[in-house]
């Protein structure tokens, strides 16, 4: 009998605000710049993509693109994101 594996997607289970904020919180506090960006990648899916690009004012291509593993944000990109994600940036 063989077992069938699965990918482990994070984005399945954040199904709270409050979730995708612990979870941003915890990337910015111990990842690096790339690992943040790829959080803001996970949670802007489990968020929708769509619905995050038209709250941050862009387009849909361009968040894809913005958030890839080759993406380069500017900081007012990644800013608009998070405020669309229903958080915030701050220095502490």
């Amino acid at each position: 009998m063989s077992e069938k594996i699965t990918p482990f997607d994070v984005a399945e289970h954040l199904k709270t605000d409050e979730d995708i904020k612990l979870f941003l919180k915890e990337a910015a506090e111990t990842g690096s710049d790339k690992d943040f960006i790829h959080a803001l990648n996970t949670a802007a899916r489990a968020k929708g993509m769509t619905f995050v690009a038209q709250q941050a004012g862009v387009t849909r291509a361009s968040l894809y693109k913005s958030l890839s593993d080759d993406g380069n944000p500017r900081f007012d990109t990644i800013t608009k994101i998070v405020e669309a994600l229903g958080c915030k940036l701050v220095v502490s």
